[in-house]
């Protein structure tokens, strides 16, 4: 009886040790981080009479939990459009609207655009945003939506992601592969790469031990969504890519996503390639000058900050970037990279 005893007591140690103390503090950290919802800062926000003839239509749709997601069809013209470019943004900004200046550029070249804020982002549902799958989730449902919506009838559907969304818009292919053509800007692979390449800039070689509670986590949350990778989405497909990356970006890693893209597919003609070495990654499709004077404001600001020797509120910082933010400047877009993408979508 007390050998017995020992060896529940053993076993039960080990699974404490090795799955629930481990599998605890992986959720943890993953609610922590995917958990948040995220709100475009007030003097961030794009508005549509900054675009001069451009229009917009509000739309609703349900995503996967029944959470309702809103949308707006950007465009100029009343009728014959090229296609349908669906925007997907990235990740903790807010929702779409910081890509307002990419949908008025894209609309005025002969596209109807439909951008949406993913779940737990601005004026769509949800307590936070879940994980990063769900951002594939949340664009399979909006290209059901489209495609089911007679309004859109008879469009090529194309797609545009920046970082999540540069993600999202390339594993969604494993879902739809009849996708005209895909942009993908500053994209990563997979979400479990994703989390072992920067949370590896946290906690250094132990976030190997961590990966597969992870990994079972997204699994248990998202389901098949959680195997979808772009490399997977891109093989299972015809649809023509394009491939935007810089490599000084600091968020997203060059290496182990836009050379692995090129690596297995340089020699594929459906591709595209387009790399950088100074445009980081926020704000890679802005001019040199958008990017510098971001930089200086960046820098006024923090000297405004240890002027004030004060605690710097939301308030606060809202209301200097109100007052010294030209919008003209920062988000000076760059028209020959955007010529080439549009350039592109004609040729698919």
């Amino acid at each position: 009886m007390k050998g017995k005893r020992k060896l529940i007591l053993w076993i039960t140690a080990v699974v404490f040790v090795f799955f629930i103390l481990p599998m605890g503090i992986a959720y943890f950290i993953y609610h922590d981080t995917f958990g948040l919802r995220y709100t475009t800062s007030s003097y961030m926000k794009r508005q549509v009479e900054e675009f001069e003839g451009l229009k917009l239509k509000k739309y609703f749709f349900t995503s996967n939990k029944g959470q309702k997601l809103t949308a707006y069809k950007y465009y100029k013209e009343d009728s014959g459009y090229k296609g349908l470019i669906i925007i997907a943004h990235g990740f903790g900004g807010g929702g779409h609207n910081s890509y307002m200046d990419v949908a008025d550029y894209l609309a005025g070249s002969g596209y109807l655009v439909f951008s949406y804020d993913a779940t737990g982002n601005d004026e769509s549902e949800g307590s936070g945003v879940g994980g990063l799958p769900q951002g594939i989730i949340d664009l399979d449902y909006a290209i059901r939506f489209v495609k089911e919506n007679e309004e859109f009838k008879n469009l090529p559907i194309m797609l545009f992601g920046h970082s999540w969304g540069g993600y999202s818009v390339g594993s969604v292919l494993n879902l739809h592969k009849d996708i005209a053509a895909v942009v993908t800007v500053s994209g990563f692979n997979s979400s479990i790469g994703m989390i072992r390449d920067n949370g590896g800039d946290f906690i250094g070689k132990w976030i190997n031990f961590f990966m597969p509670y992870f990994s079972l986590i997204e699994k248990i949350k998202f389901g098949k969504y959680a195997n979808y990778s772009c490399i997977k989405g891109f093989e299972n497909s015809d649809t023509k890519i394009m491939v935007i990356h810089s490599s000084d970006d600091d968020t997203v890693s060059f290496e182990n996503n836009y050379k692995r893209f090129y690596k297995k597919f340089g020699n594929n003609s459906r591709f595209t390639f387009i790399e950088y070495d100074n445009r980081g990654h926020s704000y890679l499709y802005y001019t040199d000058e958008a990017r510098s004077y971001g930089k200086k404001l960046s820098e006024d600001f923090t000297s405004f900050k240890k002027s004030l020797q004060v605690e710097i509120t939301p308030e606060i910082r809202a209301e200097y970037f109100k007052k010294h933010l030209d919008k003209k400047q920062f988000f000076e877009i760059d028209k020959a990279l955007m010529e080439k993408i549009v350039s592109f979508y004609d040729e698919s």
